[in-house]
């Protein structure tokens, strides 16, 4: 199998880039619905601009013991796949929602970075 992991140094550490294709869409969308529905458009714009904020400060990092979720640069999160049960991307023709579940909790993350590219870490460090 051939995997497009790009970033990968030699300490076997992947941060995965930023994608802004959902939040640029609901922003899209939102100025559409502005015109039927302020309320909803306006909700909607507003969920597509706190995505953008999280694009721009969220990554993720898997190194070869965990998933590691930073914030501007600095871990505020480590989940070992020693705890992991299992992992999913949800809805393959566009992947829109990454789940995880590990021994004590479930965890749901939008996909705000390159799909491809988690796809490929999750098989290489945390196969199914």
């Amino acid at each position: 199998m051939t995997t497009n992991i790009e970033a990968e140094n030699f300490t076997g550490v992947v941060e995965l880039s930023p994608n802004y294709k959902i939040p640029l869409f609901l922003i899209m969308g939102a100025c559409g619905l502005l015109v039927v529905s302020p309320w909803l458009g306006g909700a909607i714009a507003l969920l597509g601009l706190f995505l953008t904020i999280q694009t721009v400060l969220i990554r993720l990092q898997f190194t070869t013991e965990a998933l590691n979720v930073l914030r501007s640069g600095r871990i505020i999160r480590s989940f070992p796949y020693s705890e992991w049960l299992n992992w999913e991307i949800f809805w393959s023709p566009v992947p829109i929602l990454f789940y995880f579940k590990e021994v004590k909790s479930i965890h749901f993350l939008p996909i705000i970075f390159d799909s491809k590219v988690l796809a490929d870490c999750l098989q290489k460090y945390y196969p199914r």
